[in-house]
Parts: structure tokens; sequence; C-alpha cells
């Protein structure tokens, strides 16, 4: 059965397997990563630079193409279905930019024009998730880096996907920014029951955000748990010397 969107009903969220992306000079970033992603989890990939985490991402938001093996989301293929797959996805890459002459408002207005719903109802979530008080009124080119990404954020959870992506959603923010995001996007996805793929350098917001993890490191998946499962495996007191461990070990 397939719902109106055309995911297979009971279909894992992502389902990958043996997945290849080779570039040009032959740089092999992805070595036969396999991974499958439950309804309503949390999974955090983590990996050094060039592991090949923002690779897999941009793949399952369908802006790649892999060499070799599958990907599928909720039932549909990465290749054969990337226009449905977009209606029920929201990504939101690391550097990600907004239009600095629109107000922060008029932002949000402009990326719901791009979703099914009811734009007002969306445009008010955003709204609320971006907490800019009267700068959502403001030019976005007045923000702060952190008032920014907030922005960012809102305008990818304000859709309610049933699949949120998120690549490095606290990069370069303070401590205090960062700890809202965290604990907007944690609210967000347990009150619409969403699933989501982050990917971060920062393991403590990994452990606190993600309730299953996956280690990569050269294009493949080293290891993967919950965080409680992985440091007791590796006997680490925090995610970042179970990675230091694992890799060691590879």
């Amino acid at each position: 059965m397939h719902t109106r969107w055309g995911e297979r009903v009971g279909a894992k969220p992502v389902k990958i397997e043996k997945l290849v992306k080779v570039y040009a000079r032959k740089i092999k970033a992805l070595d036969g990563v396999s991974l499958d992603i439950e309804e309503n989890e949390i999974f955090g990939l983590i990996g050094p630079n060039g592991a090949g985490k923002t690779t897999t991402i941009r793949i399952l938001a369908t802006l790649l193409t892999p060499t070799s093996g599958s990907v599928s989301i909720y039932g549909m293929d990465v290749l054969k279905d990337q226009k449905k797959i977009r209606r029920i996805i929201s990504y939101l890459p690391e550097d990600a930019g907004a239009y600095e002459n629109l107000t922060g408002r008029e932002y949000l207005h402009f990326i719901a024009g791009f979703f099914e719903g009811t734009r007002e109802a969306m445009v008010e979530r955003g709204i609320r998730i971006a907490a800019l008080g009267e700068r959502i009124d403001s030019k976005i080119k007045e923000y702060s880096k952190g008032m920014k990404r907030r922005l960012q954020i809102a305008r990818t959870l304000m859709v309610q996907p049933k699949l949120a992506i998120l690549d490095e959603p606290t990069s370069g923010l303070d401590v205090l920014h960062a700890h809202y995001v965290r604990k907007e996007i944690q609210r967000v996805l347990k009150e619409t029951g969403a699933t989501a793929i982050i990917s971060s350098h920062n393991l403590l917001e990994v452990e606190f955000l993600c309730t299953r993890v996956g280690l990569i490191s050269g294009g493949r998946i080293l290891a993967q748990g919950t965080p409680d499962e992985l440091k007791r495996r590796y006997n680490g007191d925090n995610l970042e010397d179970v990675f230091l461990a694992v890799v060691k070990n590879a």
C-alpha cells in the first residue's frame, strides 16, 4: 500500500544498502555504506572531515547521484522518485543562506510557497520556532549569525517533514544559540513525530540529540548503536572516546 505522496506504508524512513560514491579522479567518498533508520528516530552521523557524512546526506536529499548501491526513503528510490521524496523531506545544509533583503517573515512566506499545506500556518510555526520576536520583521542582512541559523532551522522544520536532514545544525553558533537550537529541534521532532538524520562534528550535541549514532570514516560505517551502547562497547566516557577508539582499531 502507498500513500498519496507515494511512500510505501510500513517502509523504513531510510534504507541504505552498499552505497558507493566515486568522484572525479577516482576519489571514493563512500565505500559500501549500509544503514537502516527507524521511524521517529534521530540518527546522528559523525566522523572527521572527508569521512563521507555530507556526501551521504546529500544523496538522501536527492542532490547527488550514487555510483552504486541503493537508497530508499519510505520505500521510494532516490533515483526514480526524486519529486515524491522532495515532498516529504526537508534539508538544511551547513552553509544554508537566505535572501538578505527580505525580512525573516517574508523569507518564511517565500519558502512555504514551495510546499503543500496552509502557508499561513507554516509561517506561524516558523515564527514560533525561530523565536526572533520583533526582529522577524527586520531585514535578514541585519541578523547575527545565530539569528540567521535560527531562521534556517525554522524554515526546515515549519513544513513538518516526515524526514528532516540536518547538516551541522549548530555550526558556528555560540553556546546560548546552540543550546536553544538543539532543544528546539528535539521539541519539534517529538511534537510532529518526524524522523531525522543529523550530521555533526559536535559529539556533545550528537549525544544530547540522537537516539542512535553511526560512526563513519574513510567512507565506511565503522560502528553504530545508541550512545550508551557505544560507550559500553568501547569503554568510553563519551562519544569522543568512542570515536577515537573505533578509528584507532579500524
